[in-house]
């Protein structure tokens, strides 16, 4: 779909072209290196992971803020292991456990006082300065 929106929106690539028509369910790493092909087509490069993942920490803190997930669900991925680099990225990044089954046990906290204290911390993140473009 990301393929397809980039096409509507003027980029245009034989790449993207071609992923704009893979179906749902193709392989994610295929996916992952077509997409990768398509913007180095486009003369766009890829942020280095470290600043890919807090990039993402902060889309992340966006759609927590917004409803679209819950908090445990950001116990799901390795969402802890992110280098932060600001106060509000720190902050947001110690609330969230590794696993969302021991949330109590590594917190101390009652999932709700949990609850509220990420969204604080998700609010802090998202109004703090932009890391840089995309954002």
């Amino acid at each position: 779909m990301i393929a397809a929106e980039a096409l509507a929106a003027g980029l245009d690539t034989p790449t993207l072209c071609e992923l704009a028509g893979w179906p749902r369910n193709a392989d994610a790493r295929d996916i992952r290196d077509a997409f990768e092909q398509a913007l180095a087509e486009s003369g766009i490069g890829l942020p280095d992971r470290g600043l890919a993942r807090r990039h993402a920490l902060r889309r992340m803190a966006a759609r927590l803020i917004d409803g679209e997930i819950t908090p445990a669900e950001l116990a799901t991925d390795d969402w802890w292991e992110t280098e932060v680099q600001s106060e509000a990225e720190q902050s947001f990044v110690a609330l969230i456990p590794q696993c969302d089954c021991c949330i109590e046990y590594t917190l101390g906290l009652d999932q709700q006082t949990w609850a509220a204290q990420l969204r604080n911390a998700a609010l802090a993140l998202t109004s703090s300065p932009p890391i840089g473009p995309g954002c």
